[in-house]
């Protein structure tokens, strides 16, 4: 049945997306988050839906009518130049044939980035990507906190085979990254019994990324709660709902989830710790020895045993950040830690200049929660092995929109002339104030 429902779901799409690229791309985006065939059982687990909704979506951007160019950010540019690195150091990989595999994936992932970025340009555009990003990854929030109350905590939430967040701390993460987009989202519905489900699913989020045993799951709520907590206009309220509700939480969970959490300060006598260290170290050591780093899946016995201080302890990367370092060298650090900057500034640019405007603070709303949740991948992706995975660059993408909305709004006035519009954003911005766009002056 699920099988039949999904195949139903994408094939009645498929005509949609031939018309309008942008629901070709929010496709891409559902079926590459949330992977629902996975739920099947049957031939829909094998059946290439991505394939057949990106051919969709790519023929339909090449045939529509709308100009869906790619703005040229600071954001896009540095994801540019951080795929032309990989694509240079892929060819001096330690394992060559192993990382062609890896390279075919993720260059998939990054061209269907790049067409996001480019059919993603209105407000009503980035609105729908947030729902499509909430509604997929809160489908096993939902799931998972139901399944946490039911067993009382006492059973590992994990995620859907063979994806990114399959495994149950990569599963805690996108749930924490999910939280405050919720967030953003129930703001704006009009029903109060609205609100109050998308309450609940929020708190069933946060029970499943406990109910993970997820100690980077951990960190990365207490951090994100305080940005969210710092940005709040009712800090003293929110204060006391979280006094309320985090002993709550804790309570519940039983106490061999304590006995877990409890190893964070103890990590030297915990032997994932120190496997962690081991591959990160190695990493380290690999870049200072490889100007082109050593390529995807160089997590080989070899490796390790030029590299680590411990050979015999083979770990994956298990960090965004020593995943750069090791695969793509100082230089691929470098430019994935450029990417992470230039999107917060441009989150903090939206919040900054959408102040005083009524019509745009869905705007400024939206921008702090995605910090919100970057700030939740900064310190969870920390131990884990999630360089490539989706969402943080679909939500690059939603940054790059809403800042094109927000420069283009009559009454956000640009001092720089280097700030870039994005044109198809520009037009749709002045039809929706009712202004017509200033003639420069000729000369």
């Amino acid at each position: 049945m699920r099988d039949i429902l999904v195949t139903l779901l994408v094939f009645a799409g498929l005509p949609f997306a031939l018309q309008r690229p942008v629901v070709g791309g929010l496709m891409w985006v559902w079926i590459s988050v949330m992977n629902p065939h996975t739920q099947g059982w049957g031939f829909a687990t094998t059946f290439p839906f991505a394939q057949l909704i990106a051919a969709t979506t790519l023929l339909s951007v090449l045939k529509s009518r709308e100009k869906n160019t790619l703005a040229m950010t600071p954001i896009s540019v540095t994801l540019m130049f951080f795929v032309l690195w990989m694509n240079i150091t892929t060819p001096f990989a330690l394992f060559p044939h192993a990382a062609f595999d890896q390279w075919s994936k993720v260059m998939k992932i990054m061209l269907m980035t790049f067409v996001v970025m480019m059919v993603v340009r209105k407000r009503d555009d980035v609105r729908k990507l947030i729902w499509v990003l909430v509604i997929s990854l809160g489908y096993y929030g939902v799931k998972g906190g139901i399944f946490t109350i039911r067993s009382g905590g006492n059973d590992r939430v994990w995620g859907p085979l063979g994806t990114f967040i399959g495994d149950n701390n990569a599963l805690a993460l996108a749930l924490i990254m999910t939280i405050p987009l919720m967030y953003y989202l129930m703001q704006d519905l009009p029903k109060r019994w609205m609100r109050q489900l998308m309450l609940a699913s929020m708190a069933l989020c946060a029970l499943a990324a406990l109910g993970s045993y997820s100690r980077g799951g951990v960190l990365a709520i207490v951090a994100m709660l305080a940005f969210m907590w710092k940005k709040s206009r009712h800090k003293l309220a929110g204060a006391a709902l979280l006094t309320l509700l985090v002993p709550l939480a804790l309570l519940f969970m039983p106490q061999q989830w304590s006995a877990r959490m409890d190893t964070i300060t103890e990590y030297h006598a915990d032997q994932s710790a120190m496997g962690r260290l081991n591959a990160w170290e190695m990493a380290y050591n690999l870049a200072k020895d490889r100007f082109f780093g050593g390529g995807y899946a160089m997590y080989e016995p070899m490796t390790f045993a030029m590299y680590a201080p411990n050979p015999a302890d083979v770990h994956a990367a298990h960090s965004i950040y020593f995943q750069a370092m090791g695969e793509h060298g100082f230089i691929g650090l470098g430019l994935y830690l450029l990417l992470g900057f230039f999107t917060w500034r441009s989150a903090a640019w939206i919040v900054r200049h959408s102040r005083g405007h009524a019509d745009l603070q869905w705007a400024g709303s939206l921008a702090a929660m995605i910090q919100a949740s970057l700030i939740g991948f900064a310190v969870g992706g920390a131990f884990l092995s999630l360089l490539y995975w989706d969402v943080p660059y679909y939500l690059m993408a939603a940054i790059m929109a809403t800042r094109a909305a927000v420069q283009a709004h009559p009454g956000v006035r640009t001092t720089r002339l280097s700030q870039i519009r994005h044109p198809a954003a520009t037009r749709a911005a002045t039809v929706e104030s009712g202004q017509i766009p200033r003639r420069r002056p000729e000369v």
